[in-house]
């Protein structure tokens, strides 16, 4: 049935634009096995925070600050000044912001409305019925999206046709579900409905009377009531485009939802009709920023004001004198903030050692193919295609990798046999008492999860001594690491030993894919200890010393202990050298659970840390990146002896070694870039965990191998679980946008925004705030948008900084 005739003919380009913008404004979200972190505001980055407001209000009923308790709170004990309000009134647009100050302070004492979003078809006609109806199109949804999209967890797997659309097709038109709760001749209007999903789109578009300008706004309310499997189907186009291809799934989503919404209209139409029409001028109406989320945005800069004041006090300290003397050793971690407080911890053990931060793939973007394994993994930035790949374990060891995945399939056959429908109770019934010991094991946390130990990867296919060369000189370049080598130099990646959590390799290396990162520390340092590649990076600059020791090392974030893959280099001449580095690491380790277990619940002493990643039933066993908000690009020497709390991602770089700027580009465009998902994922995550987070732990179930649901279907819940962010009784994560800190002249970086609108869009809108340091590593200047920049301290004058430079 009709509502009315359109005033305007369909344009179908404008149809098509809208369904793209709709679906690139869905944050992507990777499966399980691989997850990252990612940030749910990717597809606002053009937006401010109020105006990301407005329209995420609109078609999620999403808040994007914190309630403003939060922010009274702080403002009655101090944390929050009048100094920091003001600063944030001044910045903020003068058209919908308060009248002054004052007005402000009276704002903030006013709970602001909860957002609500603009309702759907099938809101309008639950109103009217009673009947549940997104409810029952999510459970309904989701039972078909867990067996359409799984991963291998199903036992039968569900056929997937020429796409989701038509696959989707098959089975509800014999789905007899939604005529059961009222909705009568739907199965035949499955039926009926076009073959291909653009006719879909075209024929729903204009039976609901929507004119052109609600479509993109409609159309993203419409994938945002899938939760996370429009965001997995978003992840897919991703992947598709990082291949050069694309993909359709997004779309074939939302002609699914389409058809219910065009099925509910026909059913209720006379019921919601006025209902609709005021709905379809919502949708038609621009994003246009309320002074509540004015007043909202405003508190939230403030509070982050309040915390870069802080950070800029701990930077301002004095550091440590350096030393000219050759390092005891040298250990390179993963930029990650929970290297920053092993790093300070290891310092600490003995004035000669030395640390430095590099993203955690160190350069290495492999394809790689465990030991005995079928799947090829991509241990590298998301953002990045694999440049090589590789293998564990020497061609010496094929026999053994054949035989030892023959032996992995059988033992994969023999599980699923167990969980067959025709085997699963005879089975129980049968050897469920040999199991027991197993579970008192696990149960009691006596066995940890397997630590990574396969055979030495290597690169296959291998590159000649060209390529080898051109990448060490790179990387070397990268972590400004061309002269003063220990004779040890630990590359050091990072990982997490946990059991039982299908949210494990969240926990992993983030630069790594989502996985752990002792595969490409030890690929680099198989590079850097190859003599060959040696003797060409002389030639080109850079002269590793012969006594100089180059070993790969897992740091596992949850005990804090290091493992040494020193068997991979055998060195008679380094035995001391790693015998001490152990016993510095160790020591290193347990100062650092000691930090640790102040915070995290139940865990008093050093030595209860351990034990949280054999629990089965820990559903907190590290903090994981909970607290993150700052990223520092700098010499260690500026961030050397001071506490940063386990909250700073700490990347070395000096750029007076950084001829051109190259390598700052590559910080500001890659590391920065990760860092700001890894950040705004728990900003998200934190403000709106209803929209962003995954939900209760306690409640979860792992779907289709790819994400978890809460109970037993519906939705997939991407983002991080609530236990993440929340120890049971406060907040462990401040949502504070990220302060980028960079020592780098102010005319580098701004040309570089000036090459990268994308990065820049993040600064401009202030999803993340830059700063300059100066030479003595202080913060000196703040960048104000618009490629402008303004001294943060007095007698702080950015031309003098220009024309030392110049």
């Amino acid at each position: 049935m009709n509502m009315q005739s359109r005033p305007v003919p369909l344009c179908r380009d404008k149809l098509s634009n809208a369904v793209d913008a709709a679906a690139r404004a869905i944050p992507p979200v990777w499966p399980l096995s691989s997850s990252v972190a990612v940030n749910p505001f990717l597809g606002q980055a053009h937006r401010s925070l109020a105006e990301a407001g407005a329209r995420l209000g609109r078609v999620a009923g999403a808040a994007v600050t914190m309630p403003r308790t939060w922010y009274r709170e702080r403002i009655e004990v101090g944390t929050i000044t009048d100094e920091d309000l003001a600063a944030a009134f001044a910045v903020a647009p003068p058209n919908c912001r308060p009248s002054d100050l004052a007005a402000l302070k009276v704002a903030a004492e006013t709970p602001a409305s909860t957002p609500q979003a603009i309702p759907t078809v099938a809101d309008l006609a639950a109103r009217a019925s009673g009947i549940d109806w997104p409810g029952l199109i999510a459970e309904r949804f989701g039972t078909w999206a867990a067996g359409y999209f799984d991963e291998g967890q199903a036992l039968w797997a569900a056929p997937r046709g020429k796409g989701a659309y038509p696959a989707w097709r098959a089975v509800a038109s014999r789905d007899l579900t939604p005529e059961i709760v009222g909705l009568t001749g739907f199965a035949s209007h499955v039926v009926n409905a076009p073959e291909r999903a653009e006719e879909v789109l075209v024929r729903a578009v204009e039976r609901l009377g929507l004119e052109h300008e609600a479509l993109e706004t409609y159309f993203h309310r419409l994938l945002m009531t899938l939760g996370g499997w429009s965001q997995y189907a978003r992840y897919q186009l991703w992947q598709a485009e990082l291949r050069g291809e694309s993909d359709t799934t997004l779309r074939d989503l939302l002609a699914i939802r389409l058809i219910w919404e065009d099925a509910l209209f026909a059913r209720y139409a006379q019921e919601i009709v006025g209902d609709w029409e005021s709905a379809r001028a919502d949708y038609a109406a621009p994003d246009t920023p309320t002074p509540e989320l004015a007043v909202d945005a405003i508190l939230q800069e403030a509070a982050e004001r309040a915390d870069q004041r802080a950070l800029s006090a701990v930077l301002g300290d004095p550091a440590p004198t350096a030393t000219d003397l050759r390092p005891a050793l040298q250990a390179f971690f993963c930029i990650d903030v929970r290297s920053e407080r092993f790093r300070r911890a290891l310092e600490a053990v003995d004035p000669a050692i030395r640390t430095s931060g590099f993203a955690g793939f160190f350069g290495i973007a492999t394809e790689h193919r465990q030991f005995a394994s079928d799947v090829r993994e991509h241990r590298l930035p998301v953002l990045l295609n694999a440049a090589v790949t590789s293998v564990s374990g020497g061609p010496e060891l094929a026999k053994a990798d054949l035989a030892m995945r023959f032996s992995k399939r059988a033992k994969r056959a023999w599980g699923r046999f167990k969980l067959a429908a025709v085997s699963s109770f005879a089975f129980v019934e049968a050897t469920g008492p040999i199991y027991i010991l197993k579970l008192l094991r696990d149960a009691l946390g006596f066995e940890s999860a397997p630590r990574p130990d396969d055979p030495a990867p290597r690169l296959d296919p291998a590159l000649d001594i060209e390529a080898r060369a051109e990448a060490a000189d790179k990387v070397l370049r990268a972590m400004s690491l061309t002269r003063d080598f220990a004779r040890l130099v630990l590359l050091t990646g990072h990982g997490a030993n946990v059991v039982n959590n299908p949210h494990a390799s969240a926990l992993h290396c983030g630069a790594c894919g989502g996985y752990s990162g002792e595969v490409n520390a030890r690929l680099l340092a198989a590079l850097l200890n190859d003599a060959e590649v040696r003797r060409q990076l002389v030639e080109r600059g850079i002269n590793i010393p012969r006594d100089t020791l180059f070993v790969g090392a897992l740091h596992d974030t949850t005990t804090d202990a290091v493992v040494l893959y020193e068997q991979d280099h055998p060195s008679a001449a380094h035995e001391g050298d790693l015998e001490r580095a152990c016993a510095w690491l160790a020591a290193a380790g347990k100062v650092t659970r000691t930090e640790r277990a102040l915070r995290l619940p139940r865990a008093k002493r050093e030595a209860e840390v351990p034990h949280r990643s054999r629990n089965w039933a820990e559903v907190r066993p590290e903090w994981a990146l909970a607290g993150c908000r700052a990223f520092i690009a700098a010499p260690r020497a500026r961030t050397a002896g001071k506490n940063l709390e386990g909250r700073a991602f700490l990347h070395d770089y000096d750029w007076k070694r950084d001829d051109g700027f190259g390598v700052l580009e590559l910080i500001m465009t890659a590391p920065v870039v990760v860092a700001s998902w890894i950040s705004l994922q728990y900003y998200g995550s934190t403000v709106a965990p209803e929209v962003f987070g995954a939900g209760n732990k306690l409640l979860h179930n792992v779907t289709g191998g790819i994400g978890v649901v809460e109970g037993n279907g519906g939705l997939l819940r991407p983002g991080l679980p609530w236990q993440s962010v929340h120890d049971g009784e406060r907040l462990v994560h401040d949502p504070l946008r990220l302060s980028v800190c960079i020592e780098a002249p102010q005319e580098a970086m701004t040309g570089i925004l000036k090459r990268h609108d994308e990065v820049r869009a993040l600064f401009d809108n202030r999803w993340l705030h830059l700063f300059a340091l100066d030479e003595a590593g202080r913060v000196a200047w703040r960048y104000a948008g618009d490629l402008e920049w303004e001294a943060m301290q007095a007698g702080c004058d950015p031309q003098l900084r220009l024309e030392a430079v110049g």
